[in-house]
């Protein structure tokens, strides 16, 4: 792989992926019901898939009962692109709304499916060292024995040009930001930190978003706590089906893979004070006059 990404590639993706980003553009057209639950990858998807699932199934599951108490977040709620890159478009098609959808895809190439369709979207993003960091971890967990380990310096240095699955994360985000701006109505942008700092009041400002406001009843009764405990990182890690090896067709990812620490600023284990300061560099130019800070 070149050592720098031109500056006329607007998004990296891995070649097993393309096709469905490819299918996508061609069949998908979404539902005003639907809701997308999106994020640059290892920025909190997983808590978020869980949040969101739990949020608006909690009538329909009794959260003792809850599926996410044996299914993996991803097993609830589907990555779109991996079903549309093995033809299971009809699988999407016959789900009931309203639809739940994920995908790693940037906005401006999901555009053409979603617009005026009335949908929903729920973008997160995370402190861009701490998205580098477990990255980095998970594609070492990921990578085949035959492939050599790739050192962290070097895995900087591409991140730090754009050259990651869905990169480069600056522009990745800012699409989601600037369409937040331009449509707080329909899309909803949130920072993993913030959500990891005040969850009570994230999981009721999620609630409110979709469309499913928890009731004073709910909340005198403890569901929006509830609710957290079930989809809580600890919990989820726990759990037997995400400590597992096991993956399938359409989850490429073995399940234990998806779960590491989840903290904030483990940036610090891993980057030296130079490497930080680079990285912060090249965000606040990139995020310049944007108005978001990361």
């Amino acid at each position: 792989m070149a050592s720098r990404a031109p500056s006329k590639i607007r998004s990296w993706f891995p070649e097993l992926h393309l096709p469905g980003v490819i299918a996508i553009q061609k069949h998908f057209k979404a539902r005003p019901t639907d809701l997308f639950v999106l994020s640059f990858p290892k920025s909190g998807t997983t808590w978020l898939k869980a949040l969101a699932f739990a949020i608006m199934t909690r009538t329909q599951h009794p959260l003792a009962h809850h599926p996410l108490h044996s299914l993996n977040p991803h097993q609830c709620v589907v990555t779109m692109d991996r079903l549309f890159a093995l033809g299971q478009v009809s699988t999407i098609e016959a789900m009931p709304s309203p639809r739940i959808l994920s995908t790693h895809m940037p906005f401006s190439l999901l555009r053409d499916s979603i617009e005026g369709s009335g949908c929903r979207i729920i973008c997160v993003c995370r402190d861009v060292k701490d998205v580098l960091v477990s990255w980095w971890h998970f594609h070492d967990k990921m990578r085949p024995a035959e492939i050599d380990r790739v050192p962290f310096a070097k895995a900087f240095e591409m991140f730090c040009e754009g050259i990651c699955p869905s990169g480069p994360i600056w522009s990745h985000v800012l699409e989601y930001w600037e369409e937040s701006l331009r449509r707080p109505e329909k899309v909803l942008f949130l920072k993993y930190e913030e959500m990891m700092e005040e969850p009570m009041s994230h999981a009721k400002r999620l609630a409110e978003f979709m469309g499913c406001p928890f009731s004073l009843e709910e909340e005198k009764e403890g569901v929006v706590e509830e609710i957290l405990k079930l989809c809580s990182f600890e919990k989820l890690r726990n759990l037997e089906v995400n400590k597992s090896h096991k993956r399938d067709a359409v989850h490429l990812a073995q399940f234990d893979s998806l779960f590491r620490k989840g903290n904030v600023g483990d940036w610090t284990n891993h980057m030296s004070p130079e490497m930080a300061r680079k990285l912060e560099e090249i965000t606040q130019q990139k995020f310049k006059e944007s108005g978001l800070t990361v």
